[in-house]
Protein backbone atom coordinates (compact mmCIF):
# COMPACT_ATOMS: atom_id res chain seq x y z
CA UNK A 1 0.00 0.00 0.00
CA UNK A 2 1.05 3.59 -0.58
CA UNK A 3 2.27 5.66 2.36
CA UNK A 4 2.91 9.37 2.79
CA UNK A 5 5.30 10.33 5.58
CA UNK A 6 4.54 14.04 5.33
CA UNK A 7 1.63 16.07 4.01
CA UNK A 8 -0.56 19.09 4.78
CA UNK A 9 -4.20 18.06 4.26
CA UNK A 10 -5.68 21.45 5.19
CA UNK A 11 -3.58 23.27 2.60
CA UNK A 12 -4.15 20.56 0.02
CA UNK A 13 -7.94 20.64 0.38
CA UNK A 14 -7.89 24.41 -0.21
CA UNK A 15 -6.51 23.87 -3.72
CA UNK A 16 -7.90 20.38 -4.34
CA UNK A 17 -11.27 19.86 -2.61
CA UNK A 18 -11.40 16.18 -3.66
CA UNK A 19 -8.15 15.38 -1.86
CA UNK A 20 -9.59 13.11 0.81
CA UNK A 21 -11.59 11.16 -1.77
CA UNK A 22 -8.36 10.65 -3.72
CA UNK A 23 -6.49 9.48 -0.63
CA UNK A 24 -9.18 6.92 0.15
CA UNK A 25 -9.40 5.73 -3.46
CA UNK A 26 -5.66 5.14 -3.61
CA UNK A 27 -5.53 3.63 -0.12
CA UNK A 28 -2.83 6.02 1.10
CA UNK A 29 -1.93 5.94 4.78
CA UNK A 30 -0.55 9.38 5.62
CA UNK A 31 1.11 11.26 8.47
CA UNK A 32 -0.45 14.73 8.55
CA UNK A 33 1.38 17.83 9.74
CA UNK A 34 -0.26 20.55 11.87
CA UNK A 35 1.22 23.58 13.62
CA UNK A 36 -1.90 24.94 15.36
CA UNK A 37 -5.02 23.51 16.94
CA UNK A 38 -7.34 24.53 14.12
CA UNK A 39 -5.26 22.60 11.62
CA UNK A 40 -4.84 19.69 14.02
CA UNK A 41 -8.59 19.49 14.70
CA UNK A 42 -9.24 19.32 10.96
CA UNK A 43 -6.77 16.47 10.55
CA UNK A 44 -8.10 14.65 13.59
CA UNK A 45 -11.61 14.92 12.16
CA UNK A 46 -10.45 13.33 8.89
CA UNK A 47 -8.76 10.59 10.92
CA UNK A 48 -11.92 9.85 12.91
CA UNK A 49 -14.07 9.71 9.78
CA UNK A 50 -11.59 7.43 8.03
CA UNK A 51 -11.53 5.07 11.02
CA UNK A 52 -15.32 4.99 11.18
CA UNK A 53 -15.54 4.18 7.46
CA UNK A 54 -12.75 1.59 7.48
CA UNK A 55 -10.66 3.76 5.15
CA UNK A 56 -6.87 4.03 5.15
CA UNK A 57 -5.68 5.88 8.26
CA UNK A 58 -4.63 9.49 8.51
CA UNK A 59 -2.20 9.95 11.41
CA UNK A 60 -2.20 13.45 12.98
CA UNK A 61 1.14 14.98 13.99
CA UNK A 62 1.84 18.31 15.70
CA UNK A 63 4.71 20.80 16.09
CA UNK A 64 5.79 24.39 15.50
CA UNK A 65 7.18 24.75 11.98
CA UNK A 66 10.64 26.43 11.98
CA UNK A 67 9.46 29.01 9.44
CA UNK A 68 6.63 30.19 11.68
CA UNK A 69 8.57 32.79 13.72
CA UNK A 70 9.81 34.50 10.56
CA UNK A 71 6.38 34.33 8.93
CA UNK A 72 4.78 36.02 11.92
CA UNK A 73 7.51 38.67 11.98
CA UNK A 74 6.79 39.44 8.32
CA UNK A 75 3.18 40.09 9.31
CA UNK A 76 4.31 42.45 12.05
CA UNK A 77 3.37 39.95 14.77
CA UNK A 78 6.47 38.63 16.54
CA UNK A 79 6.28 35.07 17.81
CA UNK A 80 6.26 35.52 21.58
CA UNK A 81 7.44 33.37 24.46
CA UNK A 82 3.81 33.19 25.61
CA UNK A 83 2.77 31.72 22.25
CA UNK A 84 5.66 29.28 22.38
CA UNK A 85 4.78 28.15 25.89
CA UNK A 86 1.08 27.82 25.04
CA UNK A 87 1.91 25.70 21.99
CA UNK A 88 4.24 23.52 24.04
CA UNK A 89 1.48 22.94 26.59
CA UNK A 90 -0.75 21.86 23.72
CA UNK A 91 1.96 19.57 22.38
CA UNK A 92 2.37 17.88 25.76
CA UNK A 93 -1.40 17.55 26.19
CA UNK A 94 -1.78 15.90 22.79
CA UNK A 95 1.21 13.62 23.29
CA UNK A 96 0.21 12.51 26.78
CA UNK A 97 -3.31 11.72 25.54
CA UNK A 98 -1.95 9.61 22.69
CA UNK A 99 -3.50 11.86 20.06
CA UNK A 100 -0.41 12.34 17.87
CA UNK A 101 1.64 9.84 15.89
CA UNK A 102 4.78 12.02 15.85
CA UNK A 103 6.22 15.34 16.92
CA UNK A 104 6.61 17.18 13.66
CA UNK A 105 7.41 18.92 11.61
CA UNK A 106 9.96 20.99 13.48
CA UNK A 107 13.64 21.65 12.99
CA UNK A 108 15.74 24.37 11.39
CA UNK A 109 15.38 26.56 8.34
CA UNK A 110 18.29 28.88 7.58
CA UNK A 111 17.51 29.27 3.90
CA UNK A 112 17.42 33.08 3.84
CA UNK A 113 18.17 36.12 5.97
CA UNK A 114 14.66 36.33 7.43
CA UNK A 115 14.85 32.75 8.66
CA UNK A 116 18.39 33.17 9.95
CA UNK A 117 17.22 36.09 12.11
CA UNK A 118 15.06 33.65 14.07
CA UNK A 119 17.82 31.06 14.55
CA UNK A 120 17.96 31.43 18.33
CA UNK A 121 14.20 30.97 18.62
CA UNK A 122 14.37 27.97 16.28
CA UNK A 123 16.95 26.46 18.63
CA UNK A 124 14.63 26.92 21.62
CA UNK A 125 11.70 25.38 19.76
CA UNK A 126 13.85 22.47 18.60
CA UNK A 127 15.08 21.69 22.11
CA UNK A 128 11.58 21.85 23.59
CA UNK A 129 10.09 19.62 20.89
CA UNK A 130 12.89 17.09 21.19
CA UNK A 131 12.34 16.91 24.93
CA UNK A 132 8.64 16.20 24.39
CA UNK A 133 9.40 13.46 21.84
CA UNK A 134 11.77 11.76 24.26
CA UNK A 135 9.35 12.07 27.17
CA UNK A 136 6.48 10.43 25.28
CA UNK A 137 8.57 8.06 23.16
CA UNK A 138 7.37 9.56 19.88
CA UNK A 139 9.15 9.72 16.53
CA UNK A 140 10.15 13.13 15.21
CA UNK A 141 9.65 14.59 11.73
CA UNK A 142 12.34 17.13 10.90
CA UNK A 143 12.41 20.04 8.48
CA UNK A 144 16.03 20.93 7.71
CA UNK A 145 17.17 23.50 5.15
CA UNK A 146 20.78 24.67 5.05
CA UNK A 147 21.09 23.61 8.67
CA UNK A 148 22.60 20.14 8.67
CA UNK A 149 25.29 21.37 11.05
CA UNK A 150 22.51 21.88 13.61
CA UNK A 151 21.45 18.26 13.24
CA UNK A 152 24.97 16.98 13.74
CA UNK A 153 25.27 19.15 16.84
CA UNK A 154 22.10 17.51 18.20
CA UNK A 155 22.93 14.01 16.94
CA UNK A 156 23.56 12.52 20.39
CA UNK A 157 20.10 13.51 21.64
CA UNK A 158 18.40 12.63 18.36
CA UNK A 159 19.96 9.17 18.60
CA UNK A 160 17.80 8.59 21.70
CA UNK A 161 14.60 9.13 19.71
CA UNK A 162 12.50 6.17 18.65
CA UNK A 163 12.83 7.31 15.04
CA UNK A 164 13.99 10.44 13.21
CA UNK A 165 12.27 11.19 9.90
CA UNK A 166 14.01 13.67 7.61
CA UNK A 167 11.15 15.17 5.63
CA UNK A 168 12.17 15.82 2.01
CA UNK A 169 15.78 14.85 2.71
CA UNK A 170 18.00 17.73 1.59
CA UNK A 171 21.36 16.50 2.76
CA UNK A 172 23.96 14.43 0.96
CA UNK A 173 24.26 10.65 0.90
CA UNK A 174 27.46 10.95 2.92
CA UNK A 175 25.76 13.05 5.61
CA UNK A 176 22.97 10.52 5.91
CA UNK A 177 25.44 7.66 6.24
CA UNK A 178 27.26 9.59 8.95
CA UNK A 179 24.05 10.06 10.93
CA UNK A 180 23.32 6.33 10.72
CA UNK A 181 26.85 5.52 11.88
CA UNK A 182 26.26 7.73 14.91
CA UNK A 183 23.48 5.40 16.00
CA UNK A 184 20.54 7.53 14.89
CA UNK A 185 17.44 5.58 13.88
CA UNK A 186 17.08 7.85 10.86
CA UNK A 187 14.65 7.53 7.97
CA UNK A 188 14.97 9.56 4.80
CA UNK A 189 11.78 10.69 3.10
CA UNK A 190 11.60 11.50 -0.61
CA UNK A 191 8.89 13.05 -2.73
CA UNK A 192 8.75 14.62 -6.16
CA UNK A 193 12.32 15.91 -5.83
CA UNK A 194 13.54 12.55 -7.13
CA UNK A 195 11.43 13.04 -10.27
CA UNK A 196 12.58 16.66 -10.64
CA UNK A 197 16.25 15.82 -11.27
CA UNK A 198 17.52 16.93 -7.85
CA UNK A 199 20.88 15.19 -8.01
CA UNK A 200 21.65 14.87 -4.29
CA UNK A 201 18.15 13.58 -3.53
CA UNK A 202 18.40 11.09 -6.37
CA UNK A 203 21.80 9.82 -5.24
CA UNK A 204 20.63 9.43 -1.65
CA UNK A 205 17.42 7.67 -2.68
CA UNK A 206 19.42 5.32 -4.90
CA UNK A 207 22.04 4.39 -2.31
CA UNK A 208 20.46 4.47 1.16
CA UNK A 209 19.43 1.09 2.59
CA UNK A 210 15.87 0.34 1.47
CA UNK A 211 14.82 -0.18 5.09
CA UNK A 212 15.59 3.50 5.72
CA UNK A 213 13.45 4.97 2.93
CA UNK A 214 10.08 6.69 3.14
CA UNK A 215 7.91 8.39 0.54
CA UNK A 216 5.98 11.62 0.87
CA UNK A 217 4.03 14.22 -1.08
CA UNK A 218 4.55 17.31 1.12
CA UNK A 219 1.17 18.04 -0.48
CA UNK A 220 0.43 20.58 -1.79
CA UNK A 221 3.91 22.15 -1.60
CA UNK A 222 6.09 19.93 -3.83
CA UNK A 223 4.47 19.93 -7.30
CA UNK A 224 5.77 18.23 -10.40
CA UNK A 225 6.69 20.45 -13.33
CA UNK A 226 3.60 21.84 -14.99
CA UNK A 227 1.47 21.23 -11.88
CA UNK A 228 0.33 23.78 -9.31
CA UNK A 229 0.31 21.40 -6.33
CA UNK A 230 1.46 17.96 -5.25
CA UNK A 231 -1.10 15.32 -4.35
CA UNK A 232 -1.44 11.68 -3.30
CA UNK A 233 -1.69 10.56 -6.93
CA UNK A 234 2.02 11.51 -7.25
CA UNK A 235 3.18 8.70 -4.96
CA UNK A 236 3.31 5.89 -7.59
CA UNK A 237 5.67 8.02 -9.70
CA UNK A 238 7.89 8.67 -6.67
CA UNK A 239 8.19 4.93 -6.01
CA UNK A 240 8.72 4.07 -9.68
CA UNK A 241 11.45 6.70 -9.91
CA UNK A 242 13.09 5.48 -6.71
CA UNK A 243 13.12 1.90 -7.99
CA UNK A 244 14.64 3.01 -11.31
CA UNK A 245 17.34 5.02 -9.53
CA UNK A 246 18.20 2.01 -7.39
CA UNK A 247 18.43 -0.24 -10.45
CA UNK A 248 20.83 2.20 -12.08
CA UNK A 249 22.97 2.30 -8.95
CA UNK A 250 23.00 -1.48 -8.50
CA UNK A 251 21.39 -1.19 -5.07
CA UNK A 252 19.27 -3.81 -3.35
CA UNK A 253 15.48 -3.89 -3.69
CA UNK A 254 14.79 -2.42 -7.11
CA UNK A 255 11.43 -4.00 -7.96
CA UNK A 256 8.74 -1.31 -7.73
CA UNK A 257 6.20 -3.44 -5.86
CA UNK A 258 8.75 -4.85 -3.44
CA UNK A 259 10.11 -1.37 -2.77
CA UNK A 260 6.59 -0.08 -2.09
CA UNK A 261 6.05 -2.92 0.39
CA UNK A 262 9.36 -2.20 2.15
CA UNK A 263 8.51 1.50 2.42
CA UNK A 264 5.12 0.59 3.89
CA UNK A 265 6.91 -1.58 6.47
CA UNK A 266 9.23 1.32 7.26
CA UNK A 267 6.30 3.72 7.64
CA UNK A 268 4.55 1.51 10.17
CA UNK A 269 7.80 0.94 12.06
CA UNK A 270 8.14 4.72 12.47
CA UNK A 271 4.61 5.90 13.12
CA UNK A 272 2.99 2.92 14.81
CA UNK A 273 5.92 1.45 16.68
Amino acid sequence: MLTDAHCHPVDLIRVFPQAEQERRRLGVTAAANACDMEEFAHNEGIARNAAADGASPLLPCFAIHPQLPAAKAADGKPFTEVELNDTLVTLHDLASAGRIAAVGEFGFDLYNAAFRETEALQENIFAAHLEAALRYDLPVVLHVRRAMHKIFAAAKKLSKCRAVVFHSWSGTFEEGQSLLRRGMNAYFSFGNTVALNHKQAQKSCALFPAEKLLTETDAPFQPLRGKSFSQWADLPLVIETAAALRREAGSALTDTKELEEQIETNFHAVFKG
